[in-house]
């Protein structure tokens, strides 16, 4: 499976996309991608930044590096803004705010608590892990002398039992295991935790909701909340322009992780309403996504993502018909090929069966272990 945009190498050079808007990509180090795109706003005043990178001192360099390229330092930052509350998405917002004295702007139902550090869920779907992981490891067939050490786990290797390091006692509501991040992500939440409220996450000192108008770059920017991603994702639209800031909400080529933990009742119903509402949106001729390259047309694309769904929801009613009552694990390993079995996929599967219950469409009760069964 060939490798998608967003899991593709940052690129060190700074690229202009919009009128006074430049690209910045920054590394990550998180299953299924390759780079975050840190966007800067110039203005006459400094600048603004949306998506500031992971926190942690080889992030900050390389978005130092960035803003020397493009002639700014930190001291030119003025404003900060969080798609959401992902750490990809905040990591150098606090620091920004300390040394530079910036305004962080994230929506007001931003929270980074401690089990949101404790979890980390994913950011994209389980299916786009595994296209990453299979793409590099054709990397690695085709140069004997590759170094594996960097490849991201799969979520396949996070559930198997031997990994006595990737246990979490803690169930899902379906009664799996909870997604839970790599021991090093865990290790470094543990010191920060035992220290009280780190600095890595920020305080948000301008929160805002949908409808509000934030000023930046000599633009009226219009807050759209999204959420279905995380609660507290939202987009910034420029109508006049017709430029879209999307963060993780609507991205080129893959789709964003709908997480069954968390948010609303029905996570996927609020990601197909966000899909809606941006879609019906008129003057957008250009889409700014936090991963991946630009593109133009945000109704198709966010049309092609509610499709995948939909397809995924056929799929799980083909399977109910085949195999009669099932568990949401038993779903999850018809739905997903084997590589990908574990608490993300269960995640994710749960999503679209209650999903379905909501509508109507399913029923649920519990089996003698406490485990949630579906009948469809």
């Amino acid at each position: 499976m060939a490798r998608r945009q967003e899991q593709e190498t940052a690129r060190g050079e700074v690229t202009e996309v919009d009128r006074n808007i430049l690209r910045m990509e920054l590394p990550i180090q998180l299953p299924g991608l390759g780079h975050v795109n840190c966007y800067a706003i110039v203005d006459s005043e400094g600048a603004a930044i949306v998506d500031p990178g992971l926190p942690g001192p080889s992030s900050w360099r390389a978005l130092q590096d960035r803003l020397k390229q493009a002639g700014l330092a930190t001291r030119n930052i003025h404003s900060v803004i969080i798609t959401h509350s992902h750490p990809d998405h905040f990591g150098g917002a606090a620091r920004f705010a300390k040394e530079a004295g910036a305004q962080v702007i994230a929506h007001r139902q931003f929270s980074f608590g401690p089990m949101a550090a404790a979890e980390q869920k994913p950011e994209v779907s389980v299916e786009d892990v595994t296209a990453q992981s299979e793409a590099r490891e054709q990397d690695v067939e085709n140069d004997e002398d590759s170094d594996t050490r960097d490849l991201p786990s799969t979520p396949h290797s996070h559930s198997h039992s031997g990994g006595s390091t990737m246990q979490w006692s803690e169930k899902t509501p379906w009664g799996g295991v909870r997604p839970r991040p790599p021991l090093k992500t865990r290790l470094r939440w543990r010191v920060l935790k035992a220290f009280g409220r780190t600095s890595i996450v920020p305080n948000i000192s301008h929160p805002v909701d949908h409808g509000d108008v934030v000023h930046l770059g000599g633009r009226e920017w219009f807050v759209v909340h999204t959420p279905g991603h995380t609660p507290d994702h939202f987009c910034l639209h420029d109508p006049v322009d017709g430029v879209f800031l999307a963060g993780d909400h609507v991205l080129p080529t893959i789709t964003p992780h709908i997480s069954g933990l968390g948010g609303s009742e029905d996570n996927l119903s609020s990601f197909f309403y966000s899909l809606d509402r941006v879609s019906e949106l008129s003057h957008v001729q250009k889409v700014l996504p936090a991963h991946g390259h630009p593109f133009s047309d945000l109704r198709e694309r966010s049309l092609a993502i509610k499709r995948h769904h939909f397809d995924r929801l056929d799929k799980i009613k083909e399977i109910a018909r085949e195999i009669g009552p099932g568990t949401v694990e038993a779903f999850s390993k018809q739905l997903f090929k084997e590589r990908s079995w574990g608490p993300m996929a269960e995640s994710e599967t749960f999503a679209h069966l209650e999903h379905l219950r909501i509508a109507g469409e399913a029923e649920r009760h519990s089996d003698e272990e406490g485990c949630y069964v579906y009948v469809i």
